[in-house]
């Protein structure tokens, strides 16, 4: 499967966001307000069309799922590199501001970098 392009399953997407709005009682008309999605969009989406990426990732961030968990078909060649990682949680944590988080980030990237040297491990 590693030569086939990556494909997004909306059916299954579509039928998490379902599952999500029934555990938290809504309407739909509720969900495109809380997501600030439109009814339309909505409305298609329940006739299989897809959203366009704004509304993907409106509905993605209102209900918490992660719409890579969704690619199939996907060849992963490496593994995510770690300060990727990294700068992404401190830049999704509420509870820092993004001047802090990129600071954070400035510091770990430093040490890490230090680290790195100090073992004689390759560099990324």
């Amino acid at each position: 499967m590693a030569d086939k392009e990556p494909v997004f399953d909306f059916e299954s997407f579509y039928k998490a966001l379902d599952a999500t709005r029934e555990s938290r009682n809504l309407k739909w008309k509720q969900v495109g307000e809380a997501a600030s999605v439109g009814a339309s969009t909505l409305a298609r989406m329940s006739q299989n069309h897809r959203p366009d990426a704004d509304g993907l990732a409106s509905l993605a961030a209102w209900s918490g799922l992660n719409p890579g968990d969704f690619v199939l078909y996907a060849a992963r060649t490496s593994t995510p590199d770690p300060l990727a990682q990294i700068s992404q949680a401190l830049r999704n944590d509420p509870n820092l501001e993004r001047p802090d988080a990129e600071a954070l980030e400035d510091i770990v990237r430093a040490a890490y970098a230090r680290l790195i040297r100090k073992a004689g491990a390759p560099q990324q």
